[in-house]
């Protein structure tokens, strides 16, 4: 798939380059330009195609919402702002995510991957890995080689076939990036790989030489099964 081609448009030098910063270091995202004001977006996107906006909302000239909603067919939006009160508004306008200042890398990588698992889902592309920060550095681990995910607080430990991942994100982040035809959540700490269940009784799942509990609540997922 070819690279997510966007703009930011963020009247802040300071917040303008963490987001060049995070952009740069996504390895399927191409930054086409940094603007001040909307309506210079405005012109540059009257010429030119982008698939992914990063719009601040307290911007100078025209705010952030007020252009969002002059765009009659706008590109992908991931909204940047430190003020939480407009988070209703923007999912009313269908932004692909919220992010309030100061953001982690990790958490606008979870953003970013939202945006590229509705391009492949909307281009017919399936796809088969997903990328995670851990310590620093993006790693591909693709799902074929995911047995679970756990949950341990503010981090999760993803297990694989081959070694285990540490990475600074939630579980309902890492749930909402997994093919939900193939992993579950069967507990509130646990989401399991499907096709690699081996067996299963009303309490436990086992797969791979390990036991993963079955919430209360979980219980029609298996059910499903």
């Amino acid at each position: 798939m070819s690279k997510i081609k966007c703009i930011v448009i963020e009247d802040e030098p300071l917040a303008a380059k963490v987001l060049t910063d995070y952009i740069s270091q996504v390895p399927f995202l191409e930054l086409q330009k940094v603007f001040k004001d909307a309506l210079l977006a405005a012109e540059f996107l009257s010429q030119q195609e982008t698939d992914l906006m990063f719009l601040d909302i307290h911007l100078p000239k025209l705010k952030g919402m007020a252009f969002l909603k002059t765009l009659v067919d706008p590109p992908a939006v991931i909204v940047t702002t430190a003020y939480h009160q407009y988070a209703v508004e923007g999912f009313n306008l269908n932004v692909t995510d919220y992010l309030l200042k100061p953001f982690e890398f990790e958490r606008f990588l979870t953003a970013v991957n939202k945006v590229r698992a509705e391009q492949k889902k909307n281009s017919g592309e399936e796809r088969d890995f997903i990328f995670v920060s851990v310590q620093k550095r993006r790693v591909r681990i693709p799902f074929s080689e995911i047995l679970y995910v756990e949950s341990q607080r503010e981090y999760i430990r993803i297990v694989t076939t081959k070694q285990e991942y540490i990475s600074k994100m939630g579980t309902n982040e890492i749930e909402e990036l997994l093919p939900v035809r193939t992993f579950k959540r069967v507990h509130r700490s646990f989401i399991v790989s499907v096709n690699k269940i081996e067996s299963y009784t009303a309490e436990e799942i086992f797969l791979h030489g390990v036991s993963i509990p079955i919430g209360r609540g979980y219980k029609d997922v298996i059910d499903e099964l």
